[in-house]
C-alpha cells in the first residue's frame, strides 16, 4: 500500500512538472508539447516512484515492526506518537516546496514527504515504546513485545514459575535485564492447568498466577518471547537451544536441566540452591523436633523434614511413622537435588 501511495504521488509530481515545462521545450506548439512532456513525465513517475516507494518501505523494514494486530497498549500509544512527531516535521520540511513551487508541483511533493516522514517517525517510535514511557514517567507493564537478539536477560522455565521464588528473587531486584517468558512455556503450564490430574492441575495454575504476580513487580522487566526452534519439540531442547544462541541466562528448578546448561556453557539461576545456600544450617549435635513421615529406603530408616523442607533421615525411627520425635544431627551432607540431615532418636 505505501509503495502505491508513494508511485502515485510522485506520478502526479513529474506529471505536473512535464505539463508545466512542455512549452519551453517546443514553444511553436505549446499545447502538443505539455500533453507530451505530461504522458512523458507520467512514465517517468510511475517507474520512479516504484523503485523510491520499494526503497522505503525496504528501510522501513529494517526498523522495528510497526503496529500488528497483537500490539501492545504501549506500542500503540508510542506509534500514535510517533506519527504526530512525523506530521509535524513532515510539515516543516514541506512548507517550501508548497511555497516556492507551482501548486500542482508543490502539493504532491509535500503530501509525499509528510508520508513519508510520518509512517517512519511510528515505526521508529514503535521500537522505542520503553524509553519513551519512561521519558514520560510510565512503565510498560510486561505482555508481549517483538524480540530483539540485543535485549540480553533472563529466559524463564515452567519449572521455576512453579516453584514461586523466582518472585522473591525479582523483588530483590536481582534479575537485572529482561526477563523473558517463552510462549511455549506459557503453553506447557496451560496445558497442565487444563489437566484432568488435580495436582498437574494446581501447578499449571500456580505457575501462571506466578507469571501474572510477576508482570507486576516493578524491580522487574518482563516479557513474553515468541520464538521457537524447528526441529526441537522438548521445552527444555527450546530453552537450552535459545539460551545458547542469544546468551539468555537460563533460571529454572529443573535439576536435569541445569545439567545440561552447564555442559553447554549457559548460565543458570536456580532459586532453589539459591534458597538452599541461605538456609540456617543445621549442625552436627544440634536437637530437632520432627515428625516422622514415612520409612526410608533402608531397613530400620524414618524420614522426617524440616520446616525449609530439608530431608531428615533418622535411624531406627521406621515404626514411628506419625509420631512427633526428638532428633540429633549426626551428619549433614548436600546433593544434587539438595541438602540432607542424618540422625538419631534422643534417649
Amino acid at each position: 500500500m505505501i509503495v502505491e501511495l508513494i508511485r502515485l504521488l510522485i506520478t502526479l509530481a513529474l506529471m505536473a512538472v512535464g505539463y508545466k515545462l512542455g512549452p519551453t521545450i517546443k514553444p511553436s506548439d505549446p499545447e502538443t508539447a505539455r500533453v507530451l512532456a505530461a504522458i512523458i513525465g507520467t512514465g517517468t513517475g510511475y517507474v520512479l516512484g516504484g523503485v523510491v516507494g520499494r526503497l522505503f518501505r525496504s528501510s522501513l523494514d529494517t526498523m522495528p515492526k510497526s503496529i500488528v494486530a497483537r500490539s501492545t497498549g504501549p506500542e500503540l500509544f508510542a506509534g500514535a506518537f510517533g506519527i504526530i512527531v512525523g506530521v509535524f516535521i513532515g510539515l516543516v520540511v514541506a512548507l517550501p516546496f508548497v511555497v516556492f513551487l507551482p501548486a500542482e508541483i508543490g502539493v504532491p511533493i509535500a503530501v509525499l514527504v509528510v508520508l513519508m516522514l510520518a509512517v517512519a517517525g511510528a515505526r521508529l517510535f514503535v521500537g522505542r515504546a520503553d524509553e519513551i514511557l519512561a521519558a514520560t514517567g510510565l512503565r510498560r507493564r510486561g505482555g508481549l513485545v517483538s524480540r530483539s537478539p540485543s535485549d540480553a536477560g533472563f529466559l524463564l522455565d515452567s519449572s521455576a514459575a512453579i516453584d514461586g521464588r523466582v518472585l522473591n528473587i525479582a523483588r530483590l531486584g536481582l534479575l537485572r535485564g529482561r526477563v523473558w517468558v517463552p510462549g511455549f512455556v506459557i503453553d506447557e503450564l496451560q496445558g497442565l492447568a487444563d489437566a484432568t490430574d488435580s495436582d498437574r492441575r494446581r501447578r499449571g495454575r500456580r505457575g501462571l498466577d506466578v507469571i501474572e504476580a510477576l508482570r507486576d513487580v516493578p524491580e522487574a522487566d518482563v516479557a513474553v518471547l515468541e520464538d521457537t526452534v524447528p526441529g526441537i519439540d522438548e521445552v527444555d531442547g527450546k530453552l537450552v537451544a535459545i539460551a545458547g544462541r542469544e546468551g539468555f541466562t537460563i533460571i529454572t528448578t529443573d535439576h536435569n536441566l541445569s545439567q545440561a546448561t552447564a555442559a553447554r556453557g549457559i548460565e543458570i539461576i536456580n532459586p532453589f540452591s539459591l534458597a538452599d545456600a541461605m538456609r540456617a544450617p543445621v549442625a552436627v549435635g544440634d536437637q530437632v523436633h520432627v515428625s516422622i513421615r514415612r520409612s526410608g529406603t533402608e531397613p530400620g530408616q524414618g524420614v522426617a523434614f524440616l520446616d525449609d523442607g530439608t530431608m531428615v533421615v533418622v535411624e531406627e525411627a521406621s515404626k514411628l511413622v506419625g509420631e512427633d520425635v526428638e532428633v540429633e544431627v549426626t551428619a549433614t551432607t548436600r546433593t544434587a537435588v539438595g541438602r540432607m540431615v542424618f540422625g538419631r532418636l534422643v534417649g
